[in-house]
């Protein structure tokens, strides 16, 4: 399984870059949140389930970068 690596810079599918900030757990469900930030615009803080971010791009979906993951560690390309 993959891991989430915290105060790590990540491209998302669609080729913007985000930067997560943290682990939480939500106090209704108790299920991993990762909390990220847009490193563009107006630098919102945004948060999704863990296993959504972790998660496989979804067949059919325009896919410019060509990752296999919705989320993975930017690499400088």
């Amino acid at each position: 399984m993959r891991a989430i690596q915290v105060h790590t810079l990540y491209r998302h599918f669609k080729g913007k870059l985000y930067y997560v900030e943290a682990v939480a757990i939500d106090s209704e469900t108790e299920r991993e949140m990762v909390v990220y930030r847009a490193m563009y615009g107006e630098r919102k803080l945004w948060v999704r389930p863990k296993e959504m971010f972790l998660s496989a791009v979804d067949a059919g979906k325009a896919n410019p970068t060509g990752q296999h993951y919705r989320f993975e560690v930017y690499q400088g390309r």
